[in-house]
């Protein structure tokens, strides 16, 4: 397998194109970068900011420049030599009639050559969710009529902008009476029609119409447009879909969704044939060397991931690079049996938090917070929003559950007693799912499954407690019909289920430290230590050593540096907690007084000021009045996604705007040039922590670049990425301007312009990938050692080594700096520092990768001898 160098991840879309990456080649080539590592590039709907709504697989966006575009970057990139990893989305496609798969479903149901392709229960109608209220309101209300679809060439129900294409079957009842002869035309010519030649039957339809009178089909119309509402409805009901209410999708939809996303379809990958439409141009991308690797999204939503992935392995060959998009919790593992590289990285996120948090102040930072904002405790807001989730946002899904467990465990138990153990059952689940195909349970997920069951047994009795031993059992066996598709439909819930109960729920609830809200984290980890930091390591080389190592991704709930600069945080809880209790009081006048309480509460108070801390670039000195409105705009989409994925006191689905309004009004009055002393406050309290978050920035950049994995640089973040969640983070970076910063810089600087310009990050950036240049195997293959630091300070030191045969490298960082900042220049607080060497690391001499020279080495390491401290990379000679 061909593994890379360091990729550079780039959002296409929101103005990038492959003709605007074609520019950026020279950045790449000056940074180093071995693969440009892709967003989705494939068909997707008209507007789409991310590509992951995909509407043709097999077909180059012609937003991003069509097949043309495409060639034309990759001819670009060959003679760069730079490798292109692309991401696929196999799990699922937009549920939208630009997707020609789905137009067809829609308009011949089961009949449609692509029924199967779609995760739909054909038990009932096709339900699409795109009213504004139900069928029949919008009937009464004169919303909802039949059209003739001259583009499209059929019958169709309109909607405001929407025409969903009728069945040809009931072309003919439609018609009945209508004038001339053009509708007896088209019924006559709709009795043939079939689902397998729909293209030629569109394409005869658009000529027979175009080709009549103006008048003809201007009668047509009139007349459809005219039709009583009982024939409209009787229309309606011959199809194979039924209309619904787009708030009912969480209740009552027909097929499998990503996550809660109803305009996106689950697709049926582990069928063959649909595995082999999914994958016809990637696959041709592939074998004619255009593409060296792919990054598989949401492999957790698939039916059979293992499968999958062999699949698709035996398809790509030995040598691809292969990553999947797979969150893991705790000490999970990958399953040994996916013949993949391993993650895209969030676990290495979580542990590089290890390092900078101070687990010795947690429990002041706990009270603080709690004095403040009276909250619950994590795992309380966690199993609240889990239930929440189980009983509303995935109350269809649950149904489907219940239903299928009743065929699989038997009549012994009721549907009350089964939606009690399973939701008992799902709520007990410590990670996104397990992997059980039709044999039994591997060991590692039947002692999920157990742990689970423990847990959830504690809150069940009578029925429903027996029931979930049945339940259990399915799961833990062997499995056949109604009980494998149960176990699928299990094992594939319990994922999103998960996610948005923690990703996109509780860590918009629960704020003591946001800097830990972060995909794949514990947000209320208590012990963290540089020790645990060395054991994931460790476990990393040995297990996915070829996985990539990331900080910042699009689905980062906030940048890197901004990330490293709350971490400070929990190094002085006393000086946070007083600052908001100031800043409370100071802008009390902005609080607004609701029905149901103050706008906004005091919980979502500290995360506004921590969220604010985080984004605000330059923290120096006031901007001005109009730097501070840019920011302002980017902050109110923050807060408004805060506030509803909360889902507390609004929801995307139910907005409270009285609630919402004053919320924002306090965030724009905090940022109003005239809160002069709040803004002067703020930012002289917030100004120690950017300082020791430049140094955590830095150091996060050394570690990923030499820990295990295969370290990406996110767009824009190999400058500094203080942005906020997406859309934010998917913003174009001032590309120029790090361009700039990497031509003029000359070596490594540690000096306050290079840290706040961002130049010493880019120059770091580039430094490092050209050290894993020139030591390839080193860094891809070599293991990975913890190093024994002592002296004064040593607390604030991480320090490892790599080796692969006689090749060594020797990294030394600082960490946890608040307090040594305050004391002094940060290289001379490491004075008294000895990092202890083993054996054969020692007596050795070593190449200063940073600042030049030679650095021989005893069986100690003093860092007052060594030219650059505090970053340090030593290599052998």
């Amino acid at each position: 397998m061909t593994v890379p160098i360091a990729t550079y991840r780039l959002q296409f879309r929101n103005g990038m194109t492959f003709d605007k990456a074609i520019t950026l080649i020279d950045h790449w080539r000056a940074l180093g970068i071995s693969h440009l590592y892709a967003s989705p590039i494939f068909a997707a709907t008209e507007g789409s900011t991310h590509g992951y709504d995909v509407t043709d697989p097999n077909a180059f966006d012609v937003a991003l420049g069509g097949r043309e575009g495409f060639d034309r970057l990759s001819a670009a990139l060959k003679a760069a030599d730079i490798g292109l990893i692309l991401d696929i989305v196999p799990n699922h496609m937009a549920a939208s009639l630009e997707n020609h798969w789905w137009r067809s479903v829609v308009e011949w149901g089961e009949q449609s050559p692509y029924a199967h392709y779609y995760d739909i229960d054909w038990s009932r109608p096709l339900t699409i969710a795109e009213l504004g209220k139900s069928f029949d309101e919008a009937l009464d209300d004169a919303e909802i009529e039949i059209r003739l679809d001259e583009v499209a060439g059929n019958l169709a129900l309109g909607y405001y902008e929407s025409n969903i294409p009728l069945h040809p079957s009931s072309y003919s009842a439609v018609l009945d009476g209508a004038p001339g002869t053009l509708g007896a035309k088209i019924s006559a010519l709709a009795a043939s029609a079939s689902a397998q030649e729909d293209e030629a039957f569109h394409h005869t339809m658009q000529t027979l119409v175009t080709g009549s009178s103006e008048s003809d089909r201007k009668a047509l119309s009139s007349f459809l447009a005219g039709l009583p509402v009982e024939r409209v409805k009787a229309a309606h009901d011959a199809q194979a879909f039924r209309l619904v209410h787009w708030k009912t999708a969480a209740s009552d939809l027909s097929y499998r969704r990503f996550f809660e996303v109803a305009g996106l379809a689950g697709l049926r990958v582990e069928a063959p044939d649909v595995f082999d439409a999914a994958h016809r141009l990637v696959l041709e991308l592939v074998k004619d060397g255009t593409v060296d690797g792919l990054r598989i999204d949401h492999v957790d939503g698939l039916a059979d991931p293992v499968g999958y992935l062999k699949t698709l392995r035996d398809a790509v060959g030995p040598d691809v690079y292969l990553v999947v998009e797979k969150i893991i919790e705790e000490d999970e593992r990958v399953p040994a049996s996916w013949p993949i590289a391993g993650t895209t990285g969030y676990e290495f996120i979580a542990a590089l938090a290890h390092l900078f948090v101070d687990s010795a102040q947690a429990k002041t930072l706990d009270a603080a917070y709690a004095d403040f904002a009276g909250s619950k405790d994590y795992a309380a807001i966690l199993t609240d929003a889990k239930q929440l989730m189980l009983d509303r946002n995935f109350e269809g899904e649950i149904k489907r559950l219940v239903a299928l467990a009743g065929s699989s465990v038997g009549e012994a138990y009721d549907a009350k007693a089964l939606e009690q153990a399973l939701k008992a059952l799902i709520t007990a689940f410590p990670v996104y799912r397990t992997y059980g195909t039709r044999d039994a349970l591997g060991e590692d997920d039947r002692e999920i499954l157990d742990g689970a069951a423990e847990e959830a047994a504690r809150t069940l009795s009578g029925d429903s407690r027996e029931a979930l031993d049945a339940i259990v059992a399915v799961l833990s066996g062997a499995t056949e019909g109604d009980a494998f598709e149960f176990r699928s439909r299990f094992q594939q819930v319990t994922g999103p289920i998960m996610a948005k109960a923690m990703e996109d729920t509780a860590f918009y609830r629960y704020h003591r430290l946001l800097a830990l809200n972060e995909v794949g984290g514990n947000p209320a980890e208590a012990e963290m230590s540089i020790a645990h930091f060395h054991a994931a390591m460790q476990r990393r080389a040995a297990e996915q050593p070829h996985a990539i190592t990331t900080t910042s991704t699009h689905d980062t709930k906030r940048g890197e540096d901004a990330r490293a600069r709350l971490y400070a945080i929990s190094e002085a809880p006393d000086v946070w907690a007083k600052a908001v209790a100031r800043w409370h009081d100071m802008n009390a006048h902005l609080i607004q007084t609701l029905a149901d309480g103050p706008a906004p509460e005091l919980a979502v108070e500290w995360a506004l000021y921590q969220a604010l801390a985080g984004a605000w670039e330059e923290t120096s000195a006031t901007p001005d009045a109009e730097v501070l409105e840019a920011f302002k705009e980017r902050f109110s989409a923050y807060v408004e996604k805060m506030l509803r994925e909360a889902k507390e006191r609004s929801d995307w689905s139910e907005v409270d705007e009285d609630y919402e309004n004053a919320v924002q009004a306090f965030a724009a009055g905090l940022l109003s040039p005239d809160n002069k002393t709040f803004l002067n406050d703020f930012l002289e309290t917030v100004q120690p922590f950017a300082e020791a978050g430049f140094v955590n920035g830095l150091t996060q950049t050394l570690v990923k670049m030499t820990a295990p994995g295969v370290p990406d640089v996110y767009q824009g973040s190999e400058r500094a990425d203080f942005s906020l969640v997406d859309p934010d983070n998917r913003r174009m970076p001032d590309y120029p301007a790090m361009a700039r910063l990497l031509e003029s810089a000359d070596g490594f600087l540690f000096d306050t312009t290079a840290l706040a310009s961002g130049q010493a990050k880019v120059a770091l950036t580039a430094g490092l990938i050209a050290a894993r240049r020139a030591s390839p195997d080193l860094f891809q293959d070599g293991d990975y050692r913890a190093l024994e630091v002592s002296g004064e300070g040593s607390d604030s030191v991480v320090a490892y080594a790599r080796r692969v045969g006689d090749a060594a490298a020797i990294v030394i960082a600082p960490c946890k700096v608040l307090a040594l900042l305050e004391k002094g220049a940060l290289e001379r607080a490491f004075d008294a520092i000895e990092v202890s060497l083993p054996e054969d690391l020692a007596d050795r001499s070593y190449r200063n990768v940073l600042q030049g020279g030679t650095v021989d080495a005893g069986l100690a390491l003093h860092m007052r001898n060594i030219s650059g401290a505090p970053y340090i990379l030593l290599i052998t000679e």
